[in-house]
């Protein structure tokens, strides 16, 4: 189950509410869930605002939110 289910999952929204949220239709967080689509950048941020960082960065794009987000990594480090 990927993170943003995860977080349907706990906190009982629908995927149209949480779309709502986040600016997205339903159809488009399906496919975010699906893994049919990587999560936007842009789109990432606003999740992680909109879930008080229950879902993170790093979470929607594990494999490249070091390149797109340099100043996460340093802060890491700090």
């Amino acid at each position: 189950m990927n993170a943003i289910a995860s977080f349907l999952a706990a906190s009982g929204l629908t995927q149209s509410e949480f779309g709502r949220q986040v600016g997205l239709n339903q159809s488009m967080v399906y496919q975010l869930i699906k893994g049919l689509r990587p999560v936007p950048e842009k789109v990432c941020v606003r999740i992680e605002r909109a879930t008080a960082g229950a879902v993170t960065r790093r979470d929607l794009r594990p494999d490249d939110w070091a390149d797109i987000w340099p100043e996460l990594k340093e802060a890491d480090h700090a």
